[in-house]
């Protein structure tokens, strides 16, 4: 999470230079899926919670990004993170189905 918030967050002269998927949305659906899987692994049964808890956080850095001077806050970013938390969270699920020996 602390990752994700520096990347969020950091200055547009530093974010040249760090990891990207080369696309703004890419880069929070892929952020977002791998915090979702990692959630739902920590806390299996609680995926309402998790993923409700985790959009949140993509608010608040949405919120932080609209007070630094060259970030800006975009409704489209939280729709980003949110599909990838749907697709984080349902790579764990299948994880988790192919883990318990059922076949598939």
């Amino acid at each position: 999470m602390l990752a994700l918030l520096v990347l969020s967050l950091a200055p547009s002269s530093v974010a040249s230079v760090l990891p990207s998927t080369g696309w703004d949305k890419s880069n929070h659906a892929l952020g977002f899926a791998v915090l979702g899987l990692l959630g739902q692994r920590a806390w299996p049964g609680r995926t309402a919670i998790v993923l409700t808890a985790l959009l949140a956080y993509g608010g608040l850095i949405e919120l932080l990004q609209s007070l630094t001077p060259d970030r800006m806050a975009e409704a489209a970013d939280l729709l980003a993170d949110w599909v990838g938390l749907l697709l984080g969270a349902g790579l764990a699920f299948l994880l988790d189905k192919n883990s318990s020996g059922e076949p598939t």
